[in-house]
């Protein structure tokens, strides 16, 4: 396999080394048969590499429209700084493409029918998107498809900071805003975004676009704004009030928003909630008396768990899980039988799963994170002992490798990354429940103790959040916990934050929608399906919707930006579940508002 490897990159080599010569070739006027005229300049060139870059010159050079002895070709409306660029892809298959040149550059080789240079060109686009520049990059890329599509997605996933930064949106025609705001995939936490977002717009030109208002406002979903906001907001808006299209939506919303079954009777566009723009998976851990393979996804914007169970799969607890890539990885753990070295890949598009390399070491109560495209699997325990060593995962090679090991033996533990350093915290050393936490920095390769927790805490979830490390619950030899304690880089000291509602030990942990989220886990005497999430900015626990499945040791992620995102999201004919549960449609036990 190396040799063959070898033996390519040596072929490429060889056709680099081919190209360079007949570029040079080109460029000392040597064995030319045409010139390309293009504003004051002229190009020597060889047909024959033109026609096996372009069908334009394919036709141009054979058609008969012009005798074969014809030396000279003009084209308009090129530059010589441009045709140059042309040129030099044509030859190396290589171009400096910059956002001074990019536009013209794909212009002319979409002109000039150069397929692979336009797809770079869109590929350059595409890494260039940004709030600032999506609506024009959008707006120009009406034919190019992948382009204009990869352009859409990033303004429905970005589109607060978009409307907020980008002088290009209050631009957009009524048909454009129109078709933004009435997909289900525009990521706005709030819908009332959407609504001011339209009263931007119009602000713009308001002796112009008022009329616009009867059009727009049927694509805010104002079923899932509050009473008070339609009231205060919507209702009592100028523009609203002046236009007689308006009236009829707004009272039947108003009608309907606190009446459950008033309220399934409006239009469906009025209530549907949006798709998220992630969604958070709980995969595996310990039912009632055995491992499970259960994977269930949190859809933000319904409040509601989907069951994503694949019965091919075999049950893990006490595992790790990762997103990496578009990959989902999970990593060790146990299976009633064997404690587990093994990894499995899930490719989240396709909806498979792949062996991928195992680890070194058998690890059940493994703590794993991600940094620097690299996945770490930290201690746990093999089935003998607690571990401190460490092993690394390089994707790209499908690789494992040993690293420094920590200070501490530490299964039960957990990680999280903050500041380009590794964090990892308590645990249980077969003795006893730690306290003590440590980081590892890949610029020194060494692990470093912090000052230690104030509680001693094995089966507890570590995470990073608002730029500090959060750590968790767990259980400290006697009972399981519901205490936080934060930590503070910066100052290198920990402090108590809120308490959880609920005694938790062995839960999933993740950031979802700047929210802290924990999921399941075991009280002292049940195997849990509760969740809760944590707010920052008002320092409250709130209830979330229960999962289906009760579990403990199980392992959680955020995927984001899946293009099948309606794959993993409650379906939106049904999305509160409104006809299988007696829950209020916004499923939140203590629902925060959405205005």
């Amino acid at each position: 396999m190396r040799k063959q490897e070898e033996e390519k990159e040596m072929d490429r080599k060889v056709d680099a080394m081919s190209c360079n010569i007949i570029n040079e070739m080109r460029l000392k006027k040597q064995l030319s048969d045409v010139v390309i005229k293009v504003d004051n300049g002229e190009f020597h060139v060889h047909k024959i590499i033109l026609c096996g870059c372009s069908p334009y010159f394919r036709v141009l050079f054979t058609n008969g429209c012009y005798p074969p002895d014809k030396l000279g070709y003009s084209i308009p409306n090129v530059s010589t700084e441009i045709m140059e660029l042309i040129m030099e892809y044509a030859y190396i298959s290589h171009v400096n493409i910059t956002e001074k040149n990019v536009w013209k550059l794909l212009i002319t080789a979409d002109y000039l029918l150069m397929s692979s240079l336009v797809n770079e060109c869109c590929t350059f686009l595409m890494a260039q998107l940004c709030p600032e520049n999506c609506i024009n990059i959008w707006r120009f890329a009406h034919s190019y498809e992948k382009l204009k599509q990869q352009a859409f997605r990033f303004i429905l996933h970005n589109f607060e900071e978009m409307v907020r930064l980008s002088e290009e949106f209050l631009d957009l025609t009524v048909e454009q805003l129109s078709e933004i705001i009435e997909k289900d995939e525009l990521n706005v936490k709030k819908e009332s975004v959407v609504f001011e977002a339209v009263l931007h717009w119009i602000k713009r030109v308001p002796w112009k676009r008022k009329v616009h208002i009867g059009v727009l406002l049927p694509k805010v979903r104002l079923g899932l704004l509050t009473h008070d906001y339609l009231m205060n907001n919507v209702r009592n808006n100028v523009l609203v009030m002046d236009d007689m299209t308006c009236k009829p939506i707004i009272t039947s919303v108003l009608m309907g928003i606190d009446d459950l079954n008033l309220s399934l009777s409006l239009s469906s566009d009025l209530t549907r909630p949006r798709l998220p723009s992630a969604i958070l998976l709980a995969i595996g851990g310990w039912g009632h008396m055995n491992p499970t393979n259960a994977i269930e996804a949190y859809d933000t914007r319904a409040a509601r768990w989907v069951n994503l169970t694949c019965n091919n799969e075999s049950p893990r607890a006490y595992h790790g899980t990762v997103y990496l890539n578009g990959f989902v990885y999970c990593i060790g753990g146990f299976n009633w039988e064997n404690f587990l070295n093994s990894v499995r890949r899930f490719d989240p598009i396709t909806r498979t799963w792949a062996q991928v390399s195992p680890m070194h070491s058998c690890r059940c109560y493994v703590s794993v994170c991600v940094l620097d495209g690299h996945i770490y699997a930290i201690g746990g325990f093999d089935g003998v002992k607690s571990l401190k060593t460490v092993e690394r995962y390089e994707p790209e090679n499908d690789y494992w490798s040993m690293i420094a090991p920590m200070c501490k033996q530490r299964s039960e533990a957990s990680a999280t990354v903050l500041n380009g350093k590794v964090y990892i915290c308590g645990g249980f050393n077969m003795s006893e429940c730690l306290f003590t936490g440590e980081y590892y920095s890949p610029q020194t390769g060494a692990w470093t103790l912090i000052p230690p927790m104030m509680s001693r805490r094995s089966g507890l979830g570590v995470v990073a959040y608002g730029g500090q490390v959060y750590a968790v619950g767990g259980f400290n030899g006697h009972n399981r916990l519901s205490d936080v304690e934060v930590y503070n880089p910066q100052s290198n000291m920990w402090r108590q934050g809120p308490a959880m509602n609920n005694q938790r030990s062995n839960f999933g942990i993740e950031v979802l929608d700047d929210l802290l989220f924990v999921v399941g886990g075991d009280n002292d005497t049940n195997t849990m399906n509760e969740v809760e999430c944590y707010d920052k900015e008002t320092s409250e626990w709130h209830a979330v919707k229960n999962m289906d499945f009760f579990r403990s040791a199980l392992s959680c992620c955020v995927l984001s930006g899946l293009p099948n995102m309606a794959e993993y999201a409650a379906p939106r004919d049904d999305p509160y579940g409104v006809h299988k549960s007696s829950q209020s449609p916004r499923g939140y036990l203590t629902p925060p508002a959405n205005v």
